[in-house]
């Protein structure tokens, strides 16, 4: 008999030799019903996986995140198959899960198109409807090898996996491809999916190597989930920050600079707004904000770490014969800036901000508009303290980070806790300390979290924050680190109450990360109609014909002189031509004057996204929109 210890603690005597998924049948059926995947001390396993010792035991089910990557694991590996009946000559290359889906990547002479989508996808639903087990069996690293012999790419990934065996996966009796598994018990739990799209890929991102086919795919549990996806994407196409940024003149890309924004005037009102407010905010919570060279001597990144971990993604250039770096970070000059003179324990917290400009090299194939760019400003800060005040600086910096999102709508946070890793560096006693610091902190604010445990740097534990936008898709925005290895490599010090020279701790924290990325977020999460504190133009006054020109010139530069951005339109196009352009632009206010405005001294108010409009004297709307900016609030309604 074997003893099974179940996450809550509970502990089942089973007969040895039973599966992971007649364990979950014990357990009870709707659990067996929806089990995918079982983890036994941790480790994912298949379902038909044997208990031959006592072990801890959790089930893997389709509703949890891992259990959908798993689904969509194995529709990688149907998927595969579906396209080598179909095209015999094709090599399979690997096939990994990514965000919402896997991919494939394959080698094979002739082209695979959009076109050939449905025929795939026919293939991949008689493959699901067999109901074929997924079967694992390992070899020997060497009868690996000679298993696959001829096949380059399979010989390849053999010698890049890790351990002595080598697990390979087999449905049906024509199909088997190396793998790590684990897999769904059967074809027929795939759930729904879609082949999504065909791209050219490197072989390993090399661009001396060949160029394969890499096939896209989706799944989802269900028919429902499948579709909500689709919707989804065909909402964000609309959203596409490159294509409303270029309709409102925000920003542009040139061949002569790629991945590299060229704001526009416009563009920069939005940067210049968000700027204003994060100093702001930082100043009410006493930061003080710092500005370092962008390039900085090659010994200093080989100092801080960088250079041995970051070499590939950096810029370099020589200056009077000396090697000089493009700064991808701007922690090493925070800490030049805090080694400049000495420190005592009674100015921590110190909190220092930086909005530093950094570069990393993108491959081209990766670059994304403003998301994913090789230029851009981040807003780091480093906040210098002692031991227990960690707990306190973390709290302060949740507050920071939630005012700073709720202003741009974003209340949907989902938070994770990363603790330490096998290799690491620091005590064990820092890192329970710090780590438990970082738990108080999140439960002090009574803050839900997932723990990733070991998936923390190797420098401290951190928090990383997770918005959601309007599609309910997730960015990762801010995070907060601990890092125990800078301040020793740059010598950091303070004179603590016993006089003597202790190292401070540090902490590494960003709250939008990239303002660049941020600012594509938020255009597509407003999907260009930006709120009134941000809108470039906030208002346009529209003339109905040019008997009140004169009116509509004295409300402009009134409207002008109470600091609003505001346009006017005093062409001899008809109203409702320039009404339609004013919303086209995403215009917040449209204010229409004719005789009676004029002769009342007041504006008839239409707002975006409505039909109809709203009288108001010039003052009472004056003091409404100001009440809008100062609240910072998404609603335009007065």
């Amino acid at each position: 008999m074997s003893k099974v210890t179940l996450p809550d603690g509970k502990v089942l005597e089973i007969q040895d030799g039973l599966t992971i998924g007649q364990v979950a049948e014990k357990i009870g059926a709707r659990l067996a019903r929806d089990a995918v995947a079982g983890k036994i001390n941790s480790q994912a396993v298949d379902l038909n996986t044997p208990v031959k010792t006592d072990i801890s035991l959790s089930i893997i089910t389709a509703n949890s995140p891992e259990g959908l990557e798993i689904i969509r694991h194995s529709c990688a590996h149907i998927m595969a198959e579906a396209i080598c009946s179909i095209w015999p000559k094709a090599q399979l290359v690997y096939g990994p899960t990514v965000e919402d889906g896997f991919y494939y990547d394959i080698d094979l002479d002739e082209p695979i198109r959009p076109e050939d989508f449905e025929k795939i996808e026919k293939k991949m639903t008689e493959i699901a409807e067999k109901k074929l087990p997924f079967i694992r069996r390992e070899l020997s690293r060497e009868e690996a090898i000679k298993h696959v012999a001829g096949n380059k790419y399979k010989i390849d990934n053999i010698s890049r996996a890790q351990g002595d065996t080598i697990s390979f996966y087999s449905h049906g009796q024509g199909f088997e491809d190396l793998c790590r598994g684990p897999h769904i018990p059967s074809t027929d739990r795939v759930g729904s999916f879609k082949v999504m799209s065909v791209a050219g890929a490197y072989w390993h991102g090399d661009p001396t190597q060949k160029m394969l086919q890499r096939i896209y795919g989706t799944a989802w549990r269900n028919k429902k989930e499948l579709e909500e996806y689709l919707h989804m994407l065909e909402e964000a196409k609309k959203r596409d920050h490159r294509v409303i940024g270029k309709q409102l003149d925000l920003f542009s890309f040139h061949e002569e600079g790629p991945g590299f924004a060229f704001f526009h005037p416009k563009g920069m009102v939005i940067w210049n707004q968000i700027t204003d407010f994060w100093r702001s905010i930082h100043n009410k919570y006493d930061y003080q904000e710092i500005k370092t060279p962008i390039i900085l001597n090659q010994e200093l990144w080989k100092l801080s770490g960088h250079w041995e971990n970051y070499k590939e993604n950096m810029y370099f250039t020589t200056v009077d014969e000396v090697e000089y770096a493009i700064k991808p970070m701007n922690c090493p000059g925070g800490c030049l800036v805090y080694r400049n003179k000495k420190h005592s324990y009674r100015e921590f917290p110190m909190r220092v901000a930086e909005l530093g400009l950094v570069h990393r090299h993108e491959a081209s194939g990766v670059m994304h508009g403003l998301v994913r760019v090789r230029q851009f400003t981040q807003d780091d800060a480093h906040i210098f303290c002692v031991p227990d005040q960690i707990e306190g600086e973390i709290v302060n910096v949740i507050n920071l980070v939630f005012e700073i999102y709720s202003a741009f709508g974003f209340n949907d946070i989902h938070i994770e806790l990363s603790t330490k890793p096998e290799k690491h560096i620091g005590s064990d006693e820092i890192w329970d300390v710090s780590t438990t610091a970082l738990k108080n902190a999140l439960e002090t604010k009574k803050i839900e979290y997932q723990i990733n445990e070991g998936d923390g740097a190797f420098y401290g534990p951190k928090i990383d924050f997770h918005i959601s936008d309007c599609l309910k898709r997730t960015w990762q925005l801010g995070t907060i680190q601990l890092d125990f290895s800078m301040p020793q490599r740059f010598g950091l010090v303070y004179t603590d109450k016993d006089n003597t020279e202790k190292t401070p701790v540090m902490i590494h924290r960003a709250i939008l990360g990239s303002f660049e990325r941020f600012i594509g977020i938020l255009i597509e999460h407003y999907g260009g109609n930006f709120p009134l504190w941000l809108a470039p133009e906030q208002m346009r006054v529209l003339t109905i014909s040019e008997k009140t020109n004169d009116y509509a010139q004295k409300l402009h530069r009134m409207l002008k002189a109470e600091g609003f951005r505001c346009d006017i339109d005093v062409s001899n196009e008809k109203i409702g031509a320039k009404i339609v352009r004013a919303h086209n632009e995403r215009i917040p206010y449209m204010l229409v004057v004719g005789p009676k405005e004029a002769e009342t001294q007041s504006v008839s108010v239409r707002i975006r996204g409505s039909k109809e409009s709203n009288s108001l004297e010039t003052g009472q709307f004056i003091a409404a929109a100001k009440e809008k900016i100062e609240s910072k609030t998404q609603d335009l309604v007065i």
